[in-house]
């Protein structure tokens, strides 16, 4: 099958030939049908994480069933389902104490998946690797969505959509009427506010490098939109009356606008960082501000969010048309155009591409 692989840190990543794993007991091949484009992936290839290589990439899709394995009994070939890149055991601490999303089986950054014609092991992102015509993951790492549901759609649910509405909902439970900051303007800042809009948040103030991502926050449901520079903590007082906000989120990923979220809350605001940021990053806060200010900074960790649960919850919405997606997707593409939605990323540029696999 066709894999979208990187050989290295700094590599350029090329379409090649894969062969996946048999499919063994309490497994499952699905056919992969859309299948988006996340920083997270950037992330393998620019050394901010450590996988092995190569590696295929992509963990953030959607597709159908071709086959189990024995004792699978949760899907079955021909089901629509996402892809889950942190899927819980539920039994570890954090599983059993209602935290999932921080289950300590999930979030290792890469696992063995196939060989090259050469026989050179394989491996896949996040134990996914979805950047591919077919996946073998562990069936509790796929979960059953309507038909009804396109497959582009189904593919954000799986990172940027959940990632967004969890930091919304379940992180920073923003409530009707309060404000709301959302600094960098990529799949899961455009989540976020297609999030705040439907908790009925009053002004939504969106903030990217410059003024190309004004449209896409405005059709997503933004209020203001600004351009960052030195003095955006001013600038967003002057439209909270001097306050700022109720709720700034960071999905960026850098101390920088980190800091530029902190200083853009108000007195008892909250910070939630959704981007994920290099470890030699240091945010440096001082301890008169942490005491002063009242804020509270958090991190919202896949949304926070139970993905069993709440994707079949957003799926439903989305089917129903309570929950748009539309702004989100700025490029369908193929998998041979995929090296391209990484550079385009890395500049800043659009929203989501999802690749379409036919």
């Amino acid at each position: 099958m066709r894999a979208l692989l990187v050989t290295g840190s700094g590599a350029t990543p090329s379409v090649e030939s894969v062969t996946l794993p048999d499919v063994g007991p309490g497994a499952v091949r699905v056919k992969v049908r859309a299948a988006g484009i996340c920083h997270s992936d950037l992330s393998m290839i620019d050394g901010k994480l450590s996988p092995q290589f190569p590696l295929t990439l992509g963990h953030e899709a959607a597709g159908v069933v071709v086959e189990t394995g024995a004792g699978v009994d949760t899907v079955k070939p021909g089901d629509h389902v996402v892809l889950n890149w942190s899927p819980a055991c539920r039994r570890c601490w954090f599983c059993e104490n209602g935290e999932p999303w921080l289950c300590v089986t999930s979030g290792t950054p890469s696992a063995p998946g196939g060989v090259l014609a050469d026989g050179t092991p394989v491996h896949v992102t996040l134990g996914l690797g979805a950047l591919a015509d077919e996946v073998v993951v562990p069936a509790r790492a796929v979960i059953a969505v309507p038909q009804l549901l396109p497959f582009d759609a189904a593919a954000l649910l799986g990172c940027a959509v959940l990632t967004g509405v969890g930091a919304v909902n379940n992180t920073a439970r923003v409530r009707p009427g309060e404000s709301v900051l959302v600094v960098g303007l990529g799949g899961v800042g455009l989540s976020v506010i297609v999030a705040a809009r439907a908790a009925g948040a009053g002004r939504i103030i969106a903030v990217d490098v410059s003024e190309a991502k004004r449209a896409l926050a405005v059709s997503a449901g933004a209020t203001d939109y600004l351009v960052s520079d030195d003095t955006l903590h001013k600038s967003v007082r002057a439209l909270t009356e001097g306050r700022g906000v109720d709720h700034a989120f960071e999905c960026v990923g850098r101390s920088t606008t980190i800091r530029t979220a902190w200083r853009a809350a108000r007195r008892g605001g909250r910070v939630t960082v959704v981007g994920m940021g290099a470890k030699d990053d240091l945010v440096s806060l001082s301890a008169l501000d942490i005491f002063h200010s009242a804020k509270t900074l958090r991190s919202s960790v896949y949304g926070n969010a139970d993905p069993d649960v709440e994707v079949p919850e957003l799926a439903a919405r989305v089917v129903d048309g309570s929950l748009d997606l539309a702004p989100l997707i700025t490029h369908r593409i193929t998998l041979e155009q995929a090296p391209e939605a990484f550079a385009r990323m890395a500049r800043g540029e659009g929203a989501r591409s999802v690749v379409i696999f036919e």
